[in-house]
């Protein structure tokens, strides 16, 4: 921060830290800027506020004084109501929210202590005094089936009902393909597709089928994708349209989904259920025998599936072709044979195109009748999995190909390659490892698989594509084309999915509209709201701005056409509908990760006290997150419990070492630990390295013996971000919740030593997050 922005007003949102401090990030982008705890007081997490810097503070970092309050858009807190000495208060659940909200005796909505509420704002927080609120919602007790999804619904402001006058909209739909729904479309109901989903899928969007074809002068495949035409019932603009734009995307949860569609749509007459007639798009495609798509065609049409499979039911045919379940599907097995066929040559093409492939352990939450956690087991992905997933990819590379040709403003998925500043990190860190192997100053995926190849027997892999993930960015849709990296395709978009994400029925009506000779208008957008503002400044942080094409002005400049302005007008609005979608397919990821951290968090309550194996996935400057083998479930080893020595943290290597016997632990160490504690709330779960587990299990020592205490010298400044597998409120290992972590810890070990058994550990766990919990609202 230089000392000539001294002085300068800046405005920006407020992003509140469990710590009491805060900062404001600048609508235009650059340095976020620190406010003390001080200044905090009077506002709220995500205030628009307008600041001014005064000065530099002893990390560098820009200080700031609120000067306006320019918008508020929270009015409504989840918590948890509590009373003490006689005041009742709501918790916030978001802890970014740095302060309890006081309710009055005759405003508690007859709710109980301890009970999940929705508290109203009706007095907003000053320097003086906290923010008083009203009750409005009882959601129910904690451990209620099902309350993890209520409080991340609202926690992240889902839309989680439709309105009125999409229920309305829904109902007049038919039930059933009406005969006048079949006009101008290709009749394809003779033709055996399938749908190929998991065993729990809810609804099928997608149908395959292949059959061996000629292209060009030789052999090839004719492949179909039939995607449910959802724009032939969700016209642009209806109530039904509005609510879908507003979600943007279905969410996931265990056992339970928030559709983007009504369930009439979602679940009925747009799902390519087995049995029934459905309207589909179909991207008709000719492949040859080396994976590239000779020719393509869109079309509507009509289908009726032949069959809904499963991923496991094809895989196991296409294993075992003259099985017994081979043997039941006899009618159906050449066109399996035959789409396994193309999907071989369409991997091929994927190689040679030298796509990013890193293959990871994605897990499923398997819940008992209760709604809580049964058991975390891996999903295996099968060669059905693969073969579906290239399939869709091709359709969508097609889709993308005839929007370029048209012309017609459309979303497409970007995906940017790593950064600059991304690049060095990596860099250094293969340097580091004496890998032999580097990137460019304009990398291309095909370098990063081939540093993925190269070291894929090494006991360090894992930590290695770890750090090659983390150098690439996110996707995001956007009207302006710059490619897919990590897919290495020069132009992709979403269309196999319009159920369920709002791009792709965006892209089905702009194809259905350069099929019919017109031009696609977009509904009017709504004003932005807080997530999607949000988002926009997350991405001007992180991305550079996409370059926009500008009509071109001949000498001695003109005002621009009428044409123009529409023109630019228009992509304006494509602009906005790809930075809504964006941001709220950032938003259900984080209220997914939030209802499983919660249900991990219960979860590992009935383990306290118990020992575990795991691996390092992430390093931080305050500790190491590890993975439990069996469990698949993440938690923290903070630097205290490490041993009585200082440890640095090695950004180059992604490593802690200990200075005096260095000792070090890195990504993909393997260590021994005891469940501590759990703090539900926070959703956060503390481990600690079993002593007598140290040597030769995790940790690589050069020389010496680790230390068996933990000092307080060893810590880490309070208040360093944690990994972002924890939420976007994880930076939370600081004074007082560690050293409340470290009181549950002593007293689970004790009870453990004394063998009395999971119920003293759980009391001691639960005992250190009260203690933190307690400080927290002092």
């Amino acid at each position: 921060m230089k000392n000539s922005n001294l002085m300068q007003e800046v405005v920006g949102v407020v992003q509140g830290r469990r710590e009491g401090h805060g900062f404001v990030v600048p609508e235009e982008g650059g340095d976020d800027i620190y406010l003390p705890a001080e200044e905090m007081r009077h506002l709220v997490h995500r205030d628009r506020v307008r600041v001014r810097v005064v000065r530099v503070d002893r990390k560098g970092r820009p200080e700031g004084r609120v000067l306006e309050i320019l918008a508020r858009p929270t009015t409504h807190i989840i918590g948890r109501l509590l009373q003490e000495s006689g005041v009742w208060l709501v918790a916030p659940e978001d802890r970014r929210y740095g302060q309890d909200v006081l309710v009055p005796d005759a405003a508690t909505a007859h709710a109980q202590a301890g009970q999940v509420v929705v508290a109203e704002l009706t007095e907003a927080p000053s320097l003086h005094g906290q923010p008083v609120g009203r009750i409005t919602e009882v959601l129910g007790d904690t451990d209620d089936a099902g309350m993890e999804i209520e409080i991340a619904v609202r926690k992240y402001d889902v839309p989680h009902t439709f309105s009125e006058a999409c229920e309305k909209a829904a109902a007049k739909l038919p039930s059933a393909v009406r005969p006048g729904d079949r006009k101008d479309r290709v009749d394809l109901r003779d033709i055996p597709l399938v749908t190929i989903d998991g065993e729990d899928a809810r609804d099928f969007d997608d149908a395959v089928y292949c059959e061996p074809a000629k292209v060009g002068r030789g052999k090839g495949w004719r492949l179909l994708v039939a995607i449910a035409d959802v724009s032939h019932y969700v016209q642009s603009g209806s109530p039904i349209d509005k609510d879908a734009f507003e979600r943007a995307t279905s969410i996931y949860f265990p056992r339970r989904v928030i559709p983007m569609l009504p369930e009439k749509l979602s679940n009925g007459l747009c799902s390519l259920n087995p049995g029934v007639d459905r309207l589909c798009m179909v991207c008709d495609m000719l492949v040859t025998a080396k994976g590239q798509v000779h020719a393509y065609q869109f079309y509507p049409a009509v289908m009726h599936s032949h069959a809904r499979m499963t991923y496991t039911q094809v895989a196991d045919i296409l294993a075992n072709t003259r099985g017994p379940l081979a043997q039941q599907y006899q009618n159906l097995l050449p066109e399996f044979l035959h789409l396994n066929g193309v999907y071989q040559a369409l991997l091929a093409a994927r190689k040679t195109r030298g796509a990013v492939d890193f293959e990871t352990t994605e897990t499923q939450i398997l819940c008992d009748d209760t709604g809580r956690i049964a058991q975390i087991v891996p999903r295996v992905r099968t060669e059905a999995h693969r073969l579906i997933e290239e399939a869709m990819l091709a359709a969508n590379v097609c889709s993308a190909d005839f929007l370029l040709a048209s012309g017609h403003p459309a979303l497409y998925r970007v995906h940017e390659g790593p950064t600059p500043e991304r690049q060095n990190v990596l860099r250094n860190y293969l340097k580091a490892l004496g890998i032999g192997l580097s990137i460019g100053d304009d990398p291309k995926p095909q370098d990063l698989q081939v540093i993925a190849e190269a070291t894929k027997d090494r006991p360090d892999a894992q930590q290695i594509h770890t750090m090659l993930l983390r150098s690439m960015q996110q996707a995001i849709y956007s009207p302006h084309n710059s490619g897919h990296f990590g897919l290495a395709f020069e132009a992709y978009t979403h269309f196999t999915s319009p159920i369920r994400r709002y791009p792709d029925l965006l892209v089905h009506r702009v194809i259905k509209a350069v099929l019919g000779g017109e031009r696609y208008q977009l509904p009017g957008i709504p004003a932005e709201g807080a997530v999607t503002a949000q988002f926009r400044q997350k991405l001007a942080a992180k991305v550079a701005p996409p370059q926009r094409v500008e009509a071109a002005k001949p000498a001695g400049r003109r005002r621009a056409s009428a044409k123009e302005q529409v023109a630019a007008g228009e992509i304006l609005a494509w602009e906005a509908a790809g930075l809504h979608c964006s941001a709220n397919e950032r938003r259900a990821d984080e209220a997914s990760r939030d209802v499983e951290s919660w249900l991990k968090c219960q979860y590992m309550r009935e383990h306290l006290g118990e020992v575990f194996a795991g691996t390092v996935t992430a390093v931080t400057t305050f500790g190491l997150f590890v993975t439990l083998d069996a469990m698949y479930v993440d938690g923290l080893v903070h630097i205290t419990e490490l041993g009585g020595e200082y440890f640095r943290f090695d950004e180059v290597r992604q490593e802690l070492r200990g200075e005096r016997t260095g000792t070090r632990y890195a990504i993909g160490s393997r260590l021994q630990v005891q469940v501590s504690r759990v703090d539900l709330d926070a959703r956060k779960i503390d481990f600690v390295p079993v002593r007598d587990e140290w040597q030769g299990a995790g940790a690589a020592p050069s020389g010496g013996r680790s230390g068996g205490r933990a000092t307080k010298g060893a810590a880490s400044p309070a208040g360093a971000s944690a990994s972002a597998r924890f939420g976007s409120d994880a930076g939370w290992i600081a004074g007082e919740a560690a050293e409340g972590g470290r009181k549950g810890a002593r007293k689970v070990a004790k009870a453990v030593k004394q063998k009395s058994g999971a119920r003293a550990a759980s009391k001691g766990g639960e005992e250190g997050a009260g203690a933190a919990r307690k400080r927290r609202r002092r």
